[in-house]
């Protein structure tokens, strides 16, 4: 069975003017997803900056988000880094809190072979019981799981179960779902292409979009699997240009602008991110604008 089908947001998190945590307004950007219609949460996934937490901050962030959601939605847990032993310890820190699942990074700037990826996966799937979600992002990691390699960790480790694809190469995508034939749930990982990889079979996205269009990027999926394509395809284009505008700077950095646009208290970034320019800002709230955001 499947973790979520639909969409699952990519959660910000949230920090005060010092740096620190903004409780508050993570409980209330949780109820504004609920209340949208969201699918799942992902914490402390890229969007939610745990590269810049430390170790206590990461559990911290991951408890209350399971404690606010308490199951009304599965709460998806990002456990990855690029240290496998120390991703196997917060993956199991994360099961022990109640996570429904993991999401788990390709270890970054190691770049890890493809033997390397699948001894990698296999060391924490066989600490942990619960669904765990391979990410593939090589932009930012500069390792791509082939699809070859993400068969076989699924052949072999039987609790991963789904992937996050955005490599933005759609012929591998293609022969994802080839080769996979029904294996590995694929999730979009990338706003611009959730339509596309639908039609290849896919089952949701998780999303940067939702955080601030929740109920729209829902029904762009929901639409779609329930056969209605050309109003699923209607959504997707219709927020193109924010889409577009949520990626013009490394994310999270406009997305959190966006949250702050809307006045939902996002806060500021830690560095080595930095708030996003004035001139991107400003095609950013005509992006929102238009598409009736703001």
């Amino acid at each position: 069975m499947a973790i979520f089908k639909g969409a699952g947001v990519a959660l910000v998190t949230p920090f005060h003017e010092d740096e620190s945590v903004n409780y508050d307004a993570l409980e209330a950007l949780i109820e504004m997803q609920i209340e949208g219609g969201t699918d799942a949460i992902i914490v402390c996934g890229t969007t939610g900056e745990p590269s810049t937490m430390t170790e206590d901050e990461r559990e911290s962030v991951i408890r209350f988000v399971i404690e606010k959601v308490n199951k009304r939605v599965p709460v998806i847990a990002g456990t990855g880094c690029n240290n496998t032993k120390d991703a196997i310890g917060m993956s199991k820190k994360a099961e022990e809190l109640g996570a429904d699942a993991l999401l788990v990074v390709t270890p970054y700037y190691n770049k890890a072979t493809q033997e390397g990826l699948f001894l990698h996966y296999k060391a924490i799937a066989d600490e942990v019981k619960i669904p765990i979600i391979m990410y593939n992002v090589p932009s930012r990691t500069g390792c791509n799981i082939l699809p070859e390699t993400a068969v076989r960790i699924a052949r072999e480790c039987k609790n991963v179960v789904a992937i996050k694809e955005a490599s933005g190469n759609i012929a591998q995508i293609v022969n994802l779902a080839l080769l996979g034939n029904g294996m590995l749930d694929i999730y979009s990982g990338n706003d611009d292409e959730v339509v596309p990889i639908l039609s290849l079979g896919g089952i949701g996205v998780i999303s940067v979009l939702s955080n601030i269009a929740p109920r729209d990027t829902h029904n762009m999926v929901m639409e779609y699997l329930e056969g209605d394509r050309e109003k699923a395809l209607d959504i997707q284009l219709r927020y193109l240009e924010v889409i577009h505008a949520l990626f013009c700077e490394v994310n999270p950095i406009p997305v959190k602008a966006a949250l702050n646009l809307m006045g939902k208290n996002a806060g500021a970034l830690r560095l080595p991110l930095t708030e996003m320019s004035k001139k991107n800002q400003t095609v950013l709230k005509l992006a929102m604008e238009e598409a009736g955001l703001i």
